[in-house]
Parts: C-alpha cells; structure tokens; sequence
C-alpha cells in the first residue's frame, strides 16, 4: 500500500511536503459523510481523484493515500483507540507504554462481545527511533509531528525522510490541552475536539460508516445526559486527581480546554479547585482538603495494577485525607485515561455519569479491580453489542 501527501511540484511515492496546507475545497465524499457533531475547530477537508484520496489535518496539511492504511504507528493512545474504533486496534504497530495501555483498554473491551485486542508486543515509542520505523514500516504515522519534535528535538527533515521513505504523518496531539507547538510547527496549528479528529481519521482509513454510527451512540448519550443534568447550583464539586501515591497527588484541571476533558466537559463540572492549580499539578494533602471536592475521580483507577479498595483504605486512614468530603461520604471514583479514543469516550461518560449522579443515571457499582462493571442493560447509557458490531464491521 502507498500513501503519500500532495506536493506542489507533483507526488512522487510516499512523498511527503505540505506541513499546514491549505484547506481543500469541495468534498467529492460531502454527500455521504454527514456532518460533524462538534462545532468546526479547525479546517479540514477531503478530495478523491481515481483510486487515491486526499484528506486534511493541521499540522500536516494536505495527505494523499493510494489506499486506506493498514499498519498503523501510534504514539499516544487517542490514536491507538481511533484505529481500534475503526477495525484497525491490531493494525497498531507502536505506541507509547504498550503492556500498561494494553492491559487498561482490555478492561473495557472486556465489556464488547466478540472484539479482541493485543497491544501487549508493539514498540515502544515514546521516543521513536528512525531506523524503528523504517523496520516496522507502516502504511501510515497516526501521531503528530509536532508534539513528537517537541519531546525528542526531530528536525522537520527528520519527518520528511520517514514520510517519503516509509509513510507519511496524520495525528494531533497538541489539541489535548491546546498545548502550544514549537516554533517551526506554529504557524496555522489548529485545535480540535477528539470527535473532530477522529472523523479526519476515519476519512483516511476510509471508514466514514463506521465514524457515523459510533458519533450517532455518542449522540444519543450526550442526549441523555444533556436531558437528566441537574442545575449548575445541585451539581458536586468534583477533583480529577492521580492518586498512585497520596503523597505525591497529582490533579488534573476538569474544566481545561482541549480533548482529554471530553468525558467531562458534558456535565459542565464544578472544579472543586476553581482554576487555582494547573494541570498536572502536584499539591499535599491539606491542598485537597482545602479545595474539599464533594468527589475525587482517581486517574488511572481502572488500571489493572491499581487496587481501588487500597486507595480508599489509605485516604480514610490518612489524618488529613479523613476530612474531605468525598472521603468521608465514599465518594472516591476510578477513572480510566484522558487520551481515550472514542469507544472509551462512550464508556468514560457513561461512568462519570453514574459516578456523580446515581440517582438519575442509575448506581456505579462498587469498583475496586478487574474489567469495567457490568451495568444492568436498562441502565446502560449505549448497547455494548452495537458498538461491538461497528468495530467489528458489522454494519
């Protein structure tokens, strides 16, 4: 398979230029694409001509593809769960801590009859090596050039080698916190929604059915949450925070722009930090209890090597910690990951839903370890076997 980017002096294969192209015009797909869900953040767009496709994603630009791409290299797992959204969770080649984020997608897949994933053997690459890539040579790079330039220091010539010698570079990453690029990627760098991108990338895999059908169910479930949402004022304080250790909490700001509070950002959360600490901050224990959220989401709690039951023990047992509010009304929550990808979108909702407002939504039940809880089928917020079905093509 041959992917490569339109070039203004013609396309040679696997040719790779046009960094922050222009916005293509008319769509030859716009009349069986539908529209998007979210408000349009950024320009994107989509042309064919005979059996290649061209679709359009700051800060690449302009992307040819001689056909839908079938290995795919990931760095950070939004990615990774837009390919396996797609049908394409074991085309997956690369992606960062592989064995962690392998065992903490499973605990959800459990939840999809008849989908499998392994992750567990792929290459790490946080730090990407060149002569990695060109080894696994994948049909298409799902990551963004720019997030990978500001944490290893690749040249733009480095990027260009890899997308005309292997294939070429499609992803965003810097959308999660609307985190500024570096100087040479700045120019035109655009910012969109995980639903925004991840529509771009189903263009690319040219699985637009599938793209529909999973943003159809997301509709629905923002629908029911949207008509059940209590008032601003009988909502709880809530704390996003990571909690491995309770003394080194990490918290995590509910309300930020970008697409890692996309779980959230549905149930306008009342951040019980009111915008006092950044995210990714670290604070002590009496920093908690001062900010005393009505509930902590505990980051990473359905990762399979944290035990739930431990960290309330440790937070009741905690002189300090005893005093919060949450605490005190066991009002302590697992959450999965931020860079989520869209299935775990649908299911991160559906618990955040159930872990503020059991009353409405139906109970979250007590989690402590192992695979996401079954939820009785009258009180799921979307049908596992219909998202099951469209990963697995049956649609």
């Amino acid at each position: 398979m041959e992917c490569k980017l339109a070039c203004p002096g013609g396309t040679t294969r696997r040719e790779y230029l046009a960094y922050g192209g222009a916005v293509v015009g008319g769509s030859l797909l716009a009349g069986c694409m539908g529209e998007t869900s979210e408000a349009d953040e950024g320009s994107a767009g989509s042309t064919g001509n005979g059996d290649s496709y061209t679709v359009t994603m700051s800060p690449t630009g302009e992307v040819t593809f001689d056909a839908p791409p079938e290995s795919v290299f990931t760095r950070l797992t939004h990615h990774a769960g837009m390919a396996f959204a797609l049908g394409r969770g074991n085309g997956v080649n690369a992606m960062h801590a592989p064995a962690h984020y392998d065992a903490l997608w499973n605990q959800f897949v459990e939840r999809l009859p008849g989908v499998s994933l392994d992750w567990s053997g792929v290459y790490s690459s946080w730090e990407p090596e060149k002569e990695a890539l060109y080894e696994l040579d994948s049909d298409v790079h799902l990551a963004d050039p720019a997030g990978v330039a500001r944490d290893t220091g690749w040249s733009r010539d480095d990027f260009d080698e890899i997308a005309e010698n292997v294939g070429p570079w499609f992803g965003n990453s810097l959308s999660d916190l609307h985190q500024e690029p570096p100087e040479e990627w700045a120019d035109g760098y655009e910012y969109y929604t995980l639903w925004e991108q991840f529509e771009l990338v189903a263009e690319a895999f040219q699985e637009q059915a599938r793209y529909r059908e999973l943003a159809a169910i997301r509709e629905e479930v923002l629908g029911a949450v949207e008509a059940d949402l209590p008032l601003a004022d009988e909502r709880p304080t809530l704390a996003l925070v990571g909690l491995s250790d309770i003394e080194e909490i990490y918290v995590y700001a509910t309300d930020a722009p970008g697409f890692l509070s996309s779980h959230l950002r549905p149930f306008e959360p009342d951040d019980a930090f009111d915008g006092a600490v950044t995210t990714n901050a670290q604070v002590d224990m009496e920093a908690l209890l001062e900010a005393d959220p009505d509930v902590i989401l505990a980051l990473g709690g359905m990762a399979p090597e944290t035990e739930m039951a431990t960290i309330r023990d440790d937070l009741r047992d905690h002189p300090v910690a005893r005093e919060i509010a949450a605490v005190e009304n066991d009002r302590i929550y697992a959450q999965g990951a931020r860079y989520q990808g869209p299935v775990l979108n649908l299911f991160q909702i559906e618990m955040v839903a159930k872990q503020l407002y059991p009353e409405r939504f139906g109970a979250w039940p007590v989690y402590e370890s192992g695979p996401y809880p079954e939820i009785p089928r009258d009180e799921q917020l979307f049908d596992r076997e219909r998202v099951a079905e469209i990963i697995n093509g049956e649609i």
